[in-house]
């Protein structure tokens, strides 16, 4: 004769107990995944505002430069465009 876990079928109050631990367990994961998300947008957000504040001082310190810059990559994007339209015909 063999016992151990097999030998004993579950009640419902056992299956309502790992329901409820299983729900429990969900839910502590989704709220922490939210709590993880919430905070990288959060970290990304305030990057972007850095990178902006950033490029805003610099064009106004070096307005020429930012003028050279721009129309440079203006220039490249362009010529790169150019070439790969030729490509494809």
């Amino acid at each position: 004769m063999t016992s151990g876990i097999l030998d004993k079928q579950p009640t419902v109050d056992d299956v309502l107990r790992e329901v409820s631990r299983l729900k429990s367990v969900v839910t502590d994961a989704v709220e922490e995944g939210v709590q993880t998300a919430v905070k990288a947008l959060k970290q990304g957000r305030s990057a972007a505002e850095d990178a902006i504040y950033d490029a805003r001082h610099t064009v106004k310190q070096k307005p020429l430069q930012a003028v050279a810059v721009v129309f440079a990559v203006g220039v490249l994007t362009g010529s790169l465009l150019g070439w790969m339209s030729t490509r494809r015909g």
